[in-house]
């Protein structure tokens, strides 16, 4: 019998953690608002084509990390390991091309499926947090994206942080490189790994972002994609660099950066942190310009670029940096009762206090007095409610200001709205 256990890879996210998740997507969600972006919603699972024509059939993650099943009509289908081919698929099929308002700029987040080796801050179920513009061949919107990317990291609280970019160039710009790669790495070919000496066929610009040769002397000496840039791609290269300085982002241009889908075109880059301690792989964030999947899925001509992080790694830098996290939050009040009555009457009081919006609870296992107040130090609750036999005889109950230690009686039927007005008084002088 198999251990009732989490499969490899995956998590729990328990209360006390969540709070970070919710505050790391309240933040990037109201940043991408800030900047007219919307939400998108899309399925879990695709048809695996989507997938295998949109990620690349020569990437690590269609050749060896999908999870793909058959289903019961022996269609193919795929957990999604990636956000961006499900989003252009849906931007396809639902027509947003046709929308006036364009560029369409749409952000999205949710679990994400690879098959690959756990390890901190990369899991084989993970949250990617991403967006997507299209609709805008413009490098003005490329330098949009990033600031984006860089307010959501700063609004969290990150400050070691680098933005690393380069060019990959137009098709023609890419078909120059790509000739100079072949000539360069054929000769040796045999020396690499056997994944490479596959890429080499069908993408050699693959072959530099091999994880097993990274070290090799052939990469070191590899053509820069930079020195094949036509005269189109170089300006727009220079126009990007230009609005980043304008916005005052600093950055690093990297010619060897090279992202790991297929589909990427002129504008790429990576968000590293360079906080000490955080590890080996420093990268956070990843995207670039894509300017013929669109077509691919049977859309018209339309340019895109986005970028998505994993929310664990996120977490990762912040508690590397030691950002202060949210804690748990404590209840407004917590209800002491005192007898079967009391118990009764704290029911109706507990509804009414949380249709007023109070946070509030009480205890249902019968506790002793002393544990119920154990309970309310527990949950951090701002006030005591106390019921017993005397106050339900008196239409009132005792309520204490658990920090303060002071206390006062309060009509059963003043209760909620005194009690709303006092945490409200709290919040304004806080």
């Amino acid at each position: 019998m198999m251990a009732m256990q989490l499969p490899r890879g995956t998590q729990d996210i328990l209360p006390e953690d969540i709070l970070v998740w919710k505050q790391i997507e309240k933040v990037s969600m109201e940043t991408c608002e800030a900047y007219n972006f919307k939400e998108i919603r899309t399925p879990i699972f695709e048809h695996t084509e989507v997938f295998a024509r949109g990620v690349g059939d020569t990437t690590d993650i269609v050749q060896k990390e999908m999870y793909t099943f058959k289903d019961r009509g022996d269609r193919s289908l795929t957990l999604r390991p990636e956000g961006t081919a499900s989003v252009v698929r849906a931007f396809v099929e639902h027509k947003l091309y046709g929308s006036p308002a364009q560029p369409t700029k749409l952000f999205y987040t949710g679990p994400m499926f690879r098959y690959e080796r756990p390890q901190a801050g990369r899991m084989r179920q993970f949250v990617q947090f991403g967006v997507e513009a299209l609709g805008s061949a413009s490098p003005q919107l490329d330098a949009e994206v990033m600031a984006l990317l860089m307010d959501i990291c700063r609004r969290l609280g990150l400050t070691h942080l680098k933005l690393v970019i380069n060019s990959l160039g137009d098709t023609e710009s890419r078909v120059a490189h790509r000739e100079a790669l072949m000539k360069h790495f054929e000769p040796e070919l045999h020396t690499l790994c056997g994944d490479c000496q596959q890429r080499f066929e069908k993408n050699p610009l693959r072959i530099l972002d091999c994880k097993k040769d990274h070290a090799h002397p052939l990469m070191a000496t590899a053509p820069s994609v930079l020195d094949h840039l036509n005269e189109e791609s170089s300006q727009y290269f220079a126009e990007l660099k230009q609005t980043l300085d304008l916005l005052e982002i600093p950055y690093e241009v990297d010619a060897n950066l090279v992202r790991g889908l297929d589909y990427y075109n002129h504008t790429a880059f990576e968000l590293m942190s360079t906080a000490p301690g955080f590890g080996a792989i420093t990268t956070l964030c990843g995207g670039g310009r894509y300017n013929g999947l669109v077509e691919q899925f049977g859309g018209p001509e339309t340019p895109g670029i986005g970028f998505a992080f994993s929310i664990e790694r996120l977490i990762l830098a912040l508690k590397t940096e030691g950002v202060a996290l949210p804690t748990a939050q404590g209840l407004d009040a917590y209800v002491i009762a005192l007898g079967k009555d009391a118990h009764m009457q704290a029911m109706k009081l507990l509804y009414d206090l949380r249709q007023a919006g109070v946070h509030a609870d009480k205890d249902y296992l019968d506790k002793k007095m002393k544990a119920q107040f154990k309970a309310a130090d527990r949950y951090h609750a701002k006030y005591a409610v106390i019921l017993g036999e005397d106050e339900l005889a008196r239409s009132c109950a005792v309520v204490k200001h658990m920090q303060r230690g002071t206390q006062q009686e309060v009509a059963l039927s003043e209760l909620v709205p005194w009690l709303r007005q006092e945490l409200e008084g709290e919040e304004h002088h806080e």
